[in-house]
């Protein structure tokens, strides 16, 4: 059996990577987030837990996906900007970041910003 397969489908691939490699320039998302919570708010598990003890867990913030363009490195922190212009801080010890292919990245980059031109001019 034969498969044929579209070469020009344009799908590409997130890497995940580490604080040192990041470059000034690269685009970047947040892929996971670790958070740290009291053990004392945490009320699911039958176990007991020290009270100075916090619990960590994972989790997807809600904007993983969205490109953020690297402004400088400093690490722990990454300093980047979103297509607005805003300045985002990311820590590299709770977030994990993956670099997104350049030119998937440029082309999602230049649509969001054309569909916040066309709110304006409504």
């Amino acid at each position: 059996m034969k498969v044929a397969s579209d070469k020009q489908s344009g799908t590409t691939v997130a890497s995940r990577i580490a604080g040192e490699d990041i470059r000034r320039g690269d685009y970047v998302t947040g892929l996971n987030e670790v958070v740290e919570l009291p053990s004392f708010l945490w009320d699911c598990s039958s176990i007991s837990i020290a009270p100075e003890e916090p619990i960590r867990f994972r989790y997807m913030p809600h904007d993983a996906g969205k490109p953020l363009k690297v402004l400088r490195v400093c690490l722990p922190f990454v300093y980047a900007k979103d297509r607005l212009g805003n300045v985002v801080t990311i820590d590299t010890r709770r977030r994990q970041l993956v670099l997104l292919d350049r030119s998937c990245a440029k082309q999602v980059w230049k649509e969001l910003g054309t569909k916040k031109r066309r709110k304006k001019r409504k």
